[in-house]
């Protein structure tokens, strides 16, 4: 335009503008109201978006204003030009960062709702993040008027000399992928590897996996060293688990006996202790006619891999306890030995035997 500015001019600029901030300040309260509501739901996506949208609509409210209020000004074409570009590359930054933080919450809704008591696994978090930037800072140079083409062949190249500088980190990369995609381990699980290290899976990201041991310690291990190992997931594919402690009684004692009031202590521990499976079904199996006594196992429900040790030392006190009061003998190991002098026999000596290697939840 060759015009002058005038009043008018200025006055329907100054609407605009007014107009864009009031339905920016209009739309956040709406959306404000609307995250109120979606706070009631049980799904946690609607809250995501909601957030996301209170970026953008309002910034879109005053852009839009500032665009109207530019075409109102009698601005030269280059001018307007620039300022059209300008108000579209800010617009496009901000629907890039609610973009990202949508779909990297929404990300994280789906990891944590697919991995149970866990958190969110930040190794697909992150990646979706860096995707959507990079396609929203692509989208501003070619707004811009930047080729982006040279820049991706250039990317091509220098992204395949990285890929051989990076092989470790890639390799846990693609490691935590396929450790989250094939779901054989997943943020809350208890796993042991084979070199012996154990405990709660708190975080996969891009490189390593976390793990907090039962003495709330943190082992650091990275993803390809996870999927290159032996490991038990005490999770998967059932969280209940079966657990034997070992006994014995005394060569005289009535089995029958022995097994009723060992199946009783098993029933009120199951029923009475926090973390037990009350559904469980009991058992108790003789197994071995040992040197001083008949050897059985004990099995045990629990419900995770934690209450084990709980119920082993309440199991174990209670199950002592009911044999003394019943009469049930456990004895210790004894060995009898026959001491002859002179050709005349001498009475039998009973010593102490030495103690067998046994189980570590051996009863005795």
């Amino acid at each position: 335009m060759n015009r002058d500015l005038t009043m008018h001019d200025l006055v329907i600029a100054g609407i605009a503008v007014a107009a864009g901030l009031l339905a920016a300040f209009l739309l956040r309260m709406l959306l404000r109201w609307l995250g109120k509501h979606a706070d009631r739901t049980r799904w946690t996506g609607d809250e995501v978006i909601v957030d996301a949208l209170r970026t953008v609509v309002p910034w879109a409210a005053i852009v839009g204003g500032a665009a109207a209020a530019g075409a109102a000004l009698p601005l030269t074409r280059t001018v307007q030009r620039n300022v059209n570009q300008g108000l579209t590359v800010l617009l496009i930054l901000v629907v890039t960062i609610a973009a990202a933080r949508m779909v990297a919450g929404l990300v994280r809704t789906v990891t944590a709702s697919r991995s149970g008591v866990a958190g969110s696994a930040t190794i697909f978090v992150n990646i979706t993040r860096v995707l959507v930037l990079a396609i929203g800072c692509l989208v501003v140079l070619q707004t811009l008027g930047i080729s982006i083409a040279p820049l991706l062949t250039a990317l091509g190249v220098g992204g395949l000399a990285v890929a051989l500088a990076l092989q470790d980190t890639l390799a846990n990369l693609f490691a935590g992928i396929h450790i989250l995609a094939s779901k054989t381990v997943q943020p809350g699980d208890y796993i042991r590897l084979s070199s012996g290290e154990e405990g709660y899976v708190t975080d996969i990201n891009w490189r390593q996996t976390t793990i907090r041991n039962l003495s709330n310690n943190l082992v650091i291990i990275p993803n390809g060293q996870l999927a290159g190992t032996n490991m038990t997931n005490y999770n998967r594919p059932e969280q209940d688990l079966t657990i034997l402690v070992q006994a014995g009684v005394a060569y005289d004692s009535d089995l029958e006996h022995v097994e009723r009031v060992t199946l009783e202590v098993i029933s009120e521990v199951m029923t009475e202790i926090t973390g037990a499976v009350p559904d469980h079904e009991p058992a108790v199996r003789f197994h071995t006619f040992g040197d001083s006594r008949i050897g059985f196992t004990i099995i045990l429900g629990v419900g995770e891999f934690s209450d084990q040790f709980r119920i082993k030392h309440e199991f174990i006190k209670r199950l002592h306890r009911r044999y003394h009061e019943e009469g049930i003998r456990i004895p210790a190991p004894t060995r009898t030995v026959a001491i002859q002098q002179g050709g005349a026999p001498l009475p039998d000596a009973v010593i102490p035997a030495p103690r067998p290697s046994t189980h570590d939840h051996e009863i005795s």
